[in-house]
């Protein structure tokens, strides 16, 4: 039982604080909205534009703080949705964690398989609650997918290939921080985590060998750059910046890649590979499943797009043998974050299990780090090593 039940009907209400306020802090309003015993009490960010920032968009009545240890002294909170930047994630859960306080914590878990390690050994050792924000394992498109397997229609999966066309790369990535290997370690974690969750769960297993290749092959020519401290992706967006040597006004450091691909054998045999590319026109990402007997693939991942499935020999052919609608909204993910807040903080109320197992968090940080590092040393195979047992065992009785 969560240690936010009673021994009644009712549970104390949750209080629950924002660490870092900045673009996907927003996700706090769904804790209104879950239906869940909780309400959001404070939030810290050490800018005062972002301090500024939690008052317009939560109300002037929440605690601000400059820090997540602010958050801590003051006992005001028992739980914290962790939005920083991508660095920051893995010292500020780990402090968390160790003062009793649960941690939703936004993708990607860590930027480096060893702090993501060191997240859930902290969670291990304390026993306080973590949950790490894959919000689209709740997305239409995967649960359409994931129900086209668990039925058997394609038979056993064999192989899973990603394709993530991201259209508004320059503008999401390459403007400030992310563009940063310093900061993100690669887009393999900040943008690739969410996929290679999704071929995870879609194999049935988790990676255990891994090769990488890619580069900076476009933005690294643009010379236009600025500093942008202050600002967020919002200011600057707009489908005008193209085609996308056009751009202007890119991060001061631009060294991340922006082509990458990924070739993976997980251990259950399955072969998986990965592929994005941060300067097509179109936004969205495709997957085939290939199972031995038939295959699907999406088109479109948002509401309205579809999920076909062959299960006859023929040649050529755009229908599907069945088809199945993707459910949700059409554009963005305000569905999955609602749904992912609600499994949340159902979990600290009532103890419910969820989707999102943190080992799964950790898998896809594994092999997004692991597949840099190939990528960046010659495109060598690097072995993935599992999580370990104490790790294991503590997150299999969660």
């Amino acid at each position: 039982m969560s240690d936010f039940a009673t021994d009644g009907s009712e549970a104390r209400s949750i209080r629950v604080g924002v660490v870092g306020v900045g673009q996907r802090a927003v996700i706090a309003r769904h804790i209104a909205e879950s239906g869940q015993p909780a309400r959001l009490v404070a939030a810290a960010d050490p800018t005062e534009r972002g301090r500024e920032r939690a008052r317009a968009v939560f109300g002037d009545d929440i605690r601000v703080a400059q820090t997540h240890t602010q958050l801590i002294e003051s006992g005001a909170i028992d739980a914290a949705i962790v939005t920083s930047p991508d660095w920051t994630h893995a010292q500020i859960a780990v402090d968390l964690l160790r003062a009793g306080i649960a941690v939703y914590l936004e993708k990607p878990l860590a930027i480096t398989l060893e702090d993501a390690d060191a997240v859930l050994e902290a969670a291990a050792q304390t026993g306080t609650a973590l949950y790490v924000g894959h919000n689209f394992r709740h997305s239409g498109v995967a649960r359409a997918m994931r129900a086209v397997v668990e039925r058997g229609e394609i038979g056993e999966v064999k192989a899973v290939w990603c394709r993530h066309f991201v259209g508004n790369g320059g503008d999401y990535y390459f403007k400030d921080w992310h563009a940063d290997r310093s900061r993100v370690n690669s887009l393999l974690l900040q943008k690739a985590s969410h996929d290679l969750d999704i071929i995870h769960m879609l194999a049935g297993g988790y990676t255990r060998r891994v090769v990488g290749m890619g580069g900076l092959t476009l933005y690294g020519d643009i010379a236009d750059r600025r500093d942008r401290s202050g600002e967020l992706m919002e200011d600057w967006f707009s489908y005008d910046n193209w085609p996308p040597l056009s751009q202007s006004g890119l991060n001061p450091v631009v060294d991340v890649e922006d082509l990458s691909m990924v070739m993976m054998t997980l251990d259950n045999g399955v072969q998986a590979s990965y592929e994005q590319c941060h300067y097509t026109p179109d936004y969205w990402r495709n997957y085939t499943v290939i199972g031995t007997e038939g295959r699907l693939e999406n088109f479109g991942d948002t509401g309205g797009g579809v999920v076909k499935v062959w299960t006859h020999r023929r040649g050529w052919d755009l229908a599907g043998d069945r088809e199945y609608p993707i459910s949700g909204v059409e554009d963005g993910h305000a569905d999955a974050d609602l749904l992912t807040m609600t499994e949340f903080l159902a979990h600290l109320a009532t103890g419910a299990p969820t989707e999102l197992s943190p080992i799964a968090a950790r898998e896809a940080v594994a092999t997004g780090a692991l597949a840099t590092r190939s990528l960046r040393d010659g495109s060598v195979p690097i072995d993935v090593p599992p999580p370990s047992d104490a790790v294991v065992r503590h997150f299999s009785r969660s």
